[in-house]
């Protein structure tokens, strides 16, 4: 049995996380959102799982190596200096950082890096996704993680290779090119859709989230695998095994 303390517990997802922790037989260390103790509760975990905001990360992290336990992060929206300190936290504790902690999503990314090494650049890759009209980010870290997904397959940095918010007249589509649509609108959990456009067809694959709770499900199982292991960043394909 884990404790496992809840950094952004007063949100939708730390409400989820306190449910499944508890359906899987492990016990809420406690819980704490803007301005609460982190390092008071990194004391009393076993582990922590992070869905606050990428502003709190620093001390979220620094609470993890005071208290040496691994970290979950899965709030999104995080820029390269997040993750140069995710990088030196790695360093002291076990870290796991993604974009989304479903294991569905972990599994479609793993299709999409594999289809886009198999297909050429003559194949065209676009990712559409929708979420709720409260989300603040764009594209959403799962978006972001499916395009890095599908670079890799490729070969390429997605930085050099992606295309966003096309309006007016953009001309062609580059060769090579990932591109990214983003829809906000209602109470949508989450919904990703790759598609991969040749000569005359058209792959697309997809993963509708129904429930937070999937997420919540996935961060609880990275916990569990992380607790126990070296300092280091691991990723959701290695809680998987793929």
């Amino acid at each position: 049995m884990a404790l496992i303390g809840i950094v952004g517990n007063e949100g939708a997802m730390g409400q989820a996380l306190a449910e499944v922790i508890a359906e899987s037989g492990h016990t809420v260390a406690g819980g704490i959102d803007r301005g609460g103790d982190v390092a008071g509760l990194a004391d009393r975990s076993s582990a922590l799982v992070d869905f606050s905001a990428p502003a709190a990360l620093e001390a979220n992290l620094h609470a993890a190596i005071g208290a040496g336990i691994p970290i979950v992060i899965g709030t999104t929206g995080l820029e390269d200096r997040h993750h140069t300190a995710i990088d030196d936290a790695a360093r002291a504790v076990p870290v796991l950082q993604t974009g989304n902690t479903s294991l569905g999503v972990t599994l479609l990314a793993h299709l999409v890096r594999e289809a886009a090494s198999r297909l050429g650049p003559d194949w065209d890759i676009e990712i559409v996704e929708m979420h709720h009209r409260r989300k603040v980010d764009a594209p959403s870290g799962t978006a972001l993680l499916l395009g890095e997904a599908a670079a890799k397959g490729r070969g390429i940095t997605l930085a050099d290779h992606s295309e966003r918010g096309r309006d007016g007249h953009t001309g062609a589509r580059r060769e090579g090119a990932i591109g990214f649509a983003a829809l906000r609108g209602g109470t949508v959990a989450g919904e990703h859709s790759v598609v991969l456009a040749g000569e005359e067809e058209r792959i697309t694959l997809s993963h509708s989230a129904e429930n937070r709770s999937i997420f919540a499900r996935g961060a609880v199982r990275a916990a569990e695998w992380l607790i126990g292991r070296s300092a280091g960043r691991y990723t959701m394909d290695e809680v998987l095994g793929i």
